[in-house]
């Protein structure tokens, strides 16, 4: 069965439209996936991701471990019953967390040993409890253990993250390929399909370094993927730099699998990546600016505590059809941030998080039209 097809190509760039095929309905690309970590999305109800636009969210593995735990998700159903959500659901190993959050690591061949941030309790992950545990949450899309390394970091370090990578994406993928027959009784409410398991990305690492990278890629390509993810990146490197290392690496992906970049990012930074063939984006800069009063519009952000909206009664943009921009003006959200209601943090993240579903989806139809190229210069031009 094809999970992911090519629908359009530009003409002028390596941007291209697709469908991709799970067990809770079918995504249509380039998509934005809003970040629910925690499985929820920082203030956001289910139904205002469906008004949204919201195809699919993201969920993570490492904090749905420690808190409530597999087997409370398992209980409720899987983690779509739990969280009421009967779109499709990608899960992050939480490798990034791991090794950002956990007070205490130590990796080894085996896995990685932790001290949790939330209880100080200590685990050991595998990379096939890793894989087992997302098959317990039902994801519709699960991310193998890797190791993502800082920046700026030597090459040798580098060296050795990629060659453990590589290992755990070989343990991972035997793993899933073991269990993805499984039948999964337990998910009840749901809408799964059993001939669509959730599937398996493998992560491509490799710093800053393009020849790395491509090794990297040219690695994981050979233990055949049904997609391909790009990590390590928007972890403090110039842009510059970023659009290089996609520049290098995003060629050496198949063509006929979807593209996932991890993290990335602002506006432009998604429609770089978008002009070179990547499908599927993911950030918490949305719902992380929006509580924090900055806001996007095709002219640029806007940080609403400013005295310049105290009488502004207009909303924040015009044109979006959210909820917030239909129903509150900037003056309005401008006092809730300044008298410190938590309604400001959630209006804000509403109008984000249609912001970069909607540029998308702009894209898209761009794309569609063969007009991608003029549609990207464009919004280059505005957004200041």
């Amino acid at each position: 069965m094809t999970l992911f097809r090519v629908e359009h190509r530009d003409r002028r760039s390596r941007a291209r439209t697709g469908r991709l095929k799970t067990a809770h309905g079918e995504l249509r690309t380039p998509v934005f996936m809003p970040v629910g970590t925690q499985a929820s999305v920082k203030t956001i109800a289910n139904r205002e991701l469906l008004d949204s636009g919201a195809q699919i969210v993201l969920a993570n593995m490492y904090h749905l471990y420690l808190r409530p735990g597999e087997n409370v998700v398992k209980a409720a159903g899987g983690l779509h019953a739990f969280m009421n959500w009967n779109k499709p659901i990608l899960t992050d190993s939480g490798g990034f967390q791991i090794f950002s959050l956990a007070k205490l690591n130590k990796v080894r061949p085996e896995g990685v040993e932790f001290q949790s941030h939330v209880d100080g309790s200590r685990h050991f992950l595998t990379p096939e409890d890793v894989v087992r545990i997302q098959g317990v949450l039902g994801s519709d899309i699960l991310m193998p253990l890797d190791e993502c390394v800082k920046y700026p970091v030597e090459r040798a370090q580098v060296e050795e993250s990629i060659a453990l990578t590589r290992q755990w994406a070989e343990r991972s993928k035997k793993a899933w390929q073991k269990t993805k027959n499984e039948p999964r009784e337990f998910i009840k409410g749901s809408r799964l399909d059993n001939e669509l398991p959730g599937f398996i990305f493998g992560i491509v690492q490799g710093g800053t370094f393009p020849d790395l990278r491509k090794r990297a890629a040219r690695e994981l390509v050979d233990l055949d993927f049904p997609g391909y993810a790009i990590g390590g990146l928007s972890v403090g490197e110039p842009k510059e730099l970023m659009v290089e290392i996609l520049e290098e690496t995003v060629p050496g992906l198949p063509e006929e699998k979807p593209r996932y970049l991890m993290g990335v990012g602002m506006p432009l930074d998604l429609l770089e990546a978008v002009a070179r063939g990547v499908d599927m984006f993911d950030c918490v800069i949305p719902t992380r600016n929006g509580r924090n009063a900055t806001v996007f519009t095709p002219a640029g952000t806007l940080l609403l505590r400013g005295a310049s909206y105290t009488t502004d009664f207009t909303p924040i943009d015009e044109q979006c059809p959210c909820y917030t921009c239909r129903t509150h003006t900037r003056a309005y959200l401008r006092h809730l941030f300044n008298a410190e209601e938590h309604l400001a943090g959630r209006l804000a993240s509403l109008h984000n998080l249609t912001f970069f579903i909607q540029l998308l989806e702009s894209a898209r139809r761009s794309i569609e039209e063969n007009r991608f190229v003029e549609f990207h210069r464009e919004f280059e031009r505005n957004f200041k």
